[in-house]
């Protein structure tokens, strides 16, 4: 399966285009398909590019933002772009290349899909269908407001798409919005083989075709937004979690990988950012210490040695790029295998939901069974003694603190916990940069500049410091 999907992403870096960049980005992420002539690209090659730039947004720089703010990691190395996101220096020219890559690799060429071969291949109407949902959910939790139902309109000749509210995007009742879409793709997916004139395999990276795991992760998408309202809409969206999650992922086995390969435009992006720019991202003190202060068994797999033989985390106002830790292995490595969603994620908003519903004990199991999960993920083995004192707790003992805490500790390098510390403020040590101008870390991204310019539905300049709707 790894050299099929290695020839898929040949072909598809055969056939890409390369934007102008708007900040120093210079991986497979600033490369995009041309959608320029749908109806000559036939839906199996713009599923994998599709995919592709979906792997672009979650192992590139947004993931690398995201973990500068929830100090995960530090930018390091003084003069450079991530110094400047750590200490907020985030402007209207720094996300222009990730907007492309969600805007135009991802949610044009899924539209392309849908709106050209959905009615002969319904299976990958709905795979795209997933993924604009999951490409554009992501943009509306950085960005708040973004276009959604009107996206991707210059297919048709209109290049200024209206911008959804993200309180639309998030109503369940609004047949334009997220949860609508994830709905329709249930559906297409749960059709007939014989209904479609295509089928994906091979050309699908992330579930090689296999539907019903794209109806799992789809219910699985359902229960994170739903979780994500948890400041909106607190009880009712812990209600509708928990029945998303019924059939959601339910075994690791279907977990959802982004895929990469080993020649140098296919490699995992983190490996590859390090590779060219070490010194520009070390670990955080905040998570390193936090690690070894309880003899988490997952440091030498998230952080790599020190020159002092030690692990040692950057601060977070410091530019340190000679004496602290590299990222480790478990994302800085070849090929690692780095998840879209998975079954941790699924026990913890489990345990969030539960607690939040008033059922602790529910709760308390389910994080129990996801910081095992997670260390087994990880480690490759149990830790019997790690998890006697952080994996045994109990309807009494658990708490929203317990909760976050170790899903940030799991979700190390996934947008998402950007997200969990804006709806929650956990874990508590997470605290702003005094370099910053800021007194907050920031609650949103800026809009990229090219959409101020020439988008004249544009919903209006934001600053760091606007929440966005689910935040408020």
């Amino acid at each position: 399966m790894r050299a099929m999907k290695t020839k898929y992403l040949n072909i598809v870096l055969a056939v890409v285009i390369l934007f102008g960049a708007t900040s120093c980005e210079q991986f497979f992420e600033d490369k995009i398909a041309s959608p320029n002539n749908p109806s000559q690209v036939s839906p199996n090659l713009l599923l994998t590019n599709v995919q592709v730039a979906t792997f672009a947004s979650f192992a590139g720089q947004l993931a690398r933002q995201s973990g500068i703010m929830t100090q995960h990691i530090a930018g390091t190395s003084a003069g450079s772009q991530t110094v400047e996101v750590a200490n907020y220096v985030i402007t209207e020219l720094t996300n222009g290349n990730e907007w492309d890559a969600i805007y135009t690799g991802a949610i044009t060429n899924s539209r392309i899909i849908i709106d050209e071969h959905g009615a002969e291949n319904p299976y990958y109407r709905g795979i795209a269908r997933i993924l604009k949902v999951l490409n554009a959910h992501t943009a509306s939790d950085l960005w708040g407001d973004v276009p959604f139902s009107q996206a991707a309109s210059g297919l048709s000749g209109d290049l200024n798409p209206a911008y959804d509210a993200q309180e639309d995007l998030y109503d369940e009742n609004n047949p334009s919005g997220f949860f609508a879409e994830l709905d329709a793709a249930i559906a297409d997916l749960s059709v007939a083989p014989a209904d479609n004139a295509r089928l994906p395999g091979s050309d699908d990276l992330i579930y090689g075709g296999d539907v019903s795991r794209w109806i799992t992760l789809a219910h699985s998408l359902k229960a994170r937004l739903y979780n994500h309202l948890s400041e909106a809409d607190g009880a009712t969206s812990a209600t509708k979690a928990l029945a998303s999650l019924a059939n959601a992922i339910g075994d690791p086995a279907d977990n959802a990988y982004m895929a990469f390969g080993s020649a140098g435009n296919e490699q995992n992006q983190w490996y590859a950012y390090n590779l060219q720019r070490g010194d520009y991202l070390k670990m955080g003190e905040f998570f390193v210490e936090a690690l070894k202060a309880t003899n988490d068994p997952r440091l030498s797999f998230f952080a790599a040695t020190a020159p002092n033989g030690d692990y040692v985390g950057t601060p977070k106002n410091d530019v340190d790029s000679i004496a602290t830790s590299n990222i480790g292995p478990y994302l800085n490595s070849l090929t690692a295998m780095i998840p879209l969603c998975s079954f941790v994620e699924m026990e913890f908003i489990k345990a969030e939901a539960s607690l939040r519903s008033g059922q602790s004990g529910p709760a308390a199991t389910a994080f129990n069974d996801a910081v095992k999960a997670s260390i087994l993920d990880v480690t490759g083995a149990s830790d019997p003694a790690y998890e006697a004192t952080y994996a045994s707790e109990t309807g009494s003992s658990i708490t929203l603190e317990k909760i976050m805490t170790q899903k940030y500790i799991a979700m190390f390098g996934q947008i998402e916990s950007y997200t969990d510390y804006r709806r929650t403020g956990f874990p508590s040590g997470v605290t702003y940069n005094p370099n910053s101008n800021l007194t907050t870390v920031p609650l949103r991204l800026i809009y990229p500049q090219t959409e101020r310019l020439y988008n004249s539905n544009f919903v209006g300049t934001k600053t760091l410091t606007d929440p966005v709707w689910w935040d408020q």
